[in-house]
C-alpha cells in the first residue's frame, strides 16, 4: 500500500472549503512535530496558517502548498460524497485529490524519509501552508512570506506542490506564471424607450466598436517564456429586462494575464486611451492580483529537472502556463521556485481524481529532490 495513501485519506475526508482548514494543518503538523520541526501556527483573520522549519543553516528550501479546496458544486453531480475519498479502477476521487492535497502529502512523506536517512545534513527544510490559496489570498502565503522577510528568515528554493503535470507524473514543471490584471467597467448611457432612439443614448451599441477592438487588439509579442499575453471579457451586462427599454448602463468584466513583456501600468494606460477614444462616459476599476514570475535556470531547476529523469525517466518540460499560484508571493523575494505536482486534468472538477500509482513516485522525486540539494 502506498506510504501516502493514510495520509492523504485523512486530508482528504476534511471538508476544507476556502478558506478553512478544517484540521488538515493539525494532522500536517502533528506528523512534522514527530520529526523535529518547530511548529509555528500563523493565524491572520479567519485564515490559518502553518511555518515548520527543521534546522537553522542554510541552503532552506520549503515545501509549499494549500489545504483549502474549492466548493464541491451539485453532490448529485458526483459519483460519490467528494469528502469520502473513494479509491476506483487505480484513480483515488474527492476534493482535493489533485488540487493539492496529494502534493502536500508528497511531500510530507518525503520528508520523513529524507530525515530517517540523513539524521545530518547541511541546510534547512520548511513547510508553507495556507488555507487562502483557492480564496482571496489575502491573509494567507502573502501575510506568512510577509512574517518571514520582517523577520530576515529567507528561503533559497520552494517547490509548491500544485498539479503540474499533464498525464505523467513530472511531464511538466512550472517555473512561473502569468500575472493577472481584472477591470470593471461601467458604461453610461441614457435609459429610454426603443421606439424613440433618438432620445436616449444605447450603452451597447456606444460600446460596441470599442469591443471590437479590444478583443483583436495584440498586446504583446510574449517572450522565450510566455506566450502572448491574453484579453477576455468574463461578464457583460445591461437592460432592465423588458424588451422596449433602452438600458441606461452597462457592466463589464475582464482580464488580463500577462507576460513580463508588459506592465500592469502599460496596460491600464492602454484600455483607458482607448475608451477615450471613442468618447465614452466611463467608470473604470481595476484589481491587480498578481505579478508574474520567472525563476531562471539555476540549481533548483536543474535539480528538480535532474529529480526527474532519475525517478521517471522524463525529460521535463518547463512552463508558466496555467492560472495564478502562491508562487507570486514568494518569487519576489529572491526565492527560486517551481512547482511541481500530480497531473492537472481533473482540477476544480466534479469527480476530481488523482492516479494511485503515482502518489508515491511523486514522493520519490521530492525526496530526490531533497539528497541533491543537500548534496
Amino acid at each position: 500500500m502506498s506510504l501516502i495513501l493514510p495520509l492523504l485519506l485523512d486530508l482528504m475526508r476534511r471538508p476544507s472549503i476556502t478558506p478553512h482548514d478544517a484540521g488538515c494543518q493539525e494532522i500536517i503538523s502533528q506528523r512534522l512535530k514527530y520529526l523535529g520541526f518547530k511548529i509555528e501556527p500563523m493565524r491572520f483573520n479567519n485564515v490559518d496558517n502553518l511555518w515548520a522549519r527543521h534546522g537553522t543553516h542554510a541552503p532552506l528550501i520549503v515545501f509549499a502548498g494549500h489545504t483549502d479546496v474549492v466548493p464541491p458544486g451539485p453532490l448529485n453531480a458526483w459519483t460519490t460524497d467528494p469528502f469520502e475519498p473513494q479509491v476506483r479502477d487505480g484513480f483515488l476521487y474527492g476534493r482535493g485529490a489533485a488540487d493539492m492535497k496529494s502534493g502536500l502529502a508528497a511531500m510530507v512523506i518525503a520528508a520523513e524519509t529524507f530525515l530517517q536517512k540523513n539524521a545530518r545534513y547541511a541546510g534547512s527544510i520548511a513547510f508553507l501552508i495556507t488555507s487562502d490559496e483557492e480564496g482571496a489570498s489575502i491573509d494567507g502565503t502573502k501575510r506568512v512570506v510577509e512574517t518571514l522577510v520582517q523577520r530576515n528568515e529567507k528561503m533559497d528554493y520552494c517547490i509548491i506542490g500544485e498539479a503540474t503535470s499533464n498525464s505523467l507524473v513530472g511531464d511538466q514543471i512550472r517555473i512561473g506564471r502569468r500575472g493577472s490584471l481584472s477591470g470593471k467597467l461601467t458604461l453610461f448611457g441614457k435609459q429610454g424607450h426603443v421606439a424613440f432612439p433618438h432620445l436616449a443614448k444605447n450603452p451597447i451599441h456606444l460600446i460596441a466598436p470599442a469591443l471590437q477592438e479590444l478583443t483583436t487588439t495584440h498586446w504583446d509579442e510574449g517572450n522565450q517564456y510566455f506566450p502572448p499575453t491574453t484579453f477576455q471579457i468574463s461578464n457583460l451586462h445591461a437592460g432592465t429586462g423588458a424588451n422596449n427599454v433602452i438600458p441606461g448602463q452597462l457592466d463589464m468584466q475582464f482580464n488580463f494575464r500577462f507576460s513580463t513583456a508588459v506592465t500592469v501600468e502599460e496596460l491600464q494606460q492602454r484600455v483607458t486611451k482607448l475608451f477615450e477614444k471613442y468618447q465614452l462616459e466611463f467608470d473604470l476599476q481595476w484589481d491587480y492580483s498578481g505579478q508574474p514570475f520567472l525563476t531562471q535556470q539555476g540549481k533548483l531547476i536543474s535539480t528538480v529537472k535532474q529529480a526527474i529523469q532519475d525517478i521517471t525517466g522524463l525529460d521535463t518540460v518547463l512552463s508558466t502556463g496555467g492560472g495564478t499560484s502562491d508562487g507570486r508571493f514568494i518569487a519576489p523575494t529572491g526565492t527560486e521556485v517551481i512547482e511541481l505536482g500530480p497531473c492537472n486534468a481533473s482540477v476544480h472538477q466534479v469527480n476530481e481524481h488523482v492516479r494511485m500509482m503515482d502518489l508515491d513516485v511523486l514522493a520519490r522525486i521530492y525526496e530526490r529532490v531533497l539528497e541533491q540539494i543537500f548534496n
